[in-house]
């Protein structure tokens, strides 16, 4: 077990000065590939890939395959213009009126709030609507509700059955109709 360390020792002094120099000279090289290289090589690929993405998105812009994104402010804007004006909050509610009939549900006499939240400024027409119809009709109404209108929020739904014979439900649709006030 001598003998190697002797050899390794015997050829280190061999060497000399300029063979040391060399050799730490190798490490620094090494040290500098595996620390300073390598990690930039792999932030050049990711811009190259970068690069290909962001040209093909701008390709896809070009023929009107894709839409371009929003400024931030923008989506606010964007989310407001899809929002009924408070002005047709009667309108709204007269198509709550249409597809209640159009399922054939009694709609009783409701109750009507209207708020302004004072951080978005957007107006809040909060709707109670005593219902009276069988169970298929009310989810069709429901249903149809959200897809007609998706600026209404259901905030409670309460059907009860007198007995539990009755296919006829009895109960309430606590609503919000949002309305932007712009």
């Amino acid at each position: 077990m001598n003998i190697p360390k002797l050899i390794l020792q015997e050829q280190w002094q061999r060497l000399g000065r300029p063979g040391w120099v060399g050799c730490l000279l190798l490490l620094l090289a090494i040290g500098y590939c595996a620390l300073v290289l390598l990690p930039q090589r792999q932030h050049l690929a990711g811009l190259e890939l970068r690069t290909t993405q962001a040209v093909a998105y701008r390709l896809r812009l070009d023929q009107g395959l894709d839409l371009p994104v929003a400024a931030p402010g923008q989506q606010v804007d964007d989310f407001y213009q899809t929002l009924p004006a408070q002005l047709d909050a009667t309108a709204a509610i007269d198509r709550i009126y249409a597809l209640a009939n159009k399922e054939r549900i009694a709609l009783s006499r409701g109750e009507y709030a209207l708020g302004v939240d004072p951080k978005t400024q957007l107006a809040r027409y909060q709707i109670v609507l005593p219902v009276s119809g069988s169970y298929p009709q009310l989810r069709r109404f429901l249903h149809g509700l959200l897809a007609e209108l998706p600026a209404v929020v259901l905030e409670e739904v309460d059907f009860r059955r007198k007995q539990i014979a009755d296919t006829q439900l009895e109960g309430r649709i606590r609503m919000t109709l949002y309305l932007s006030r712009l």
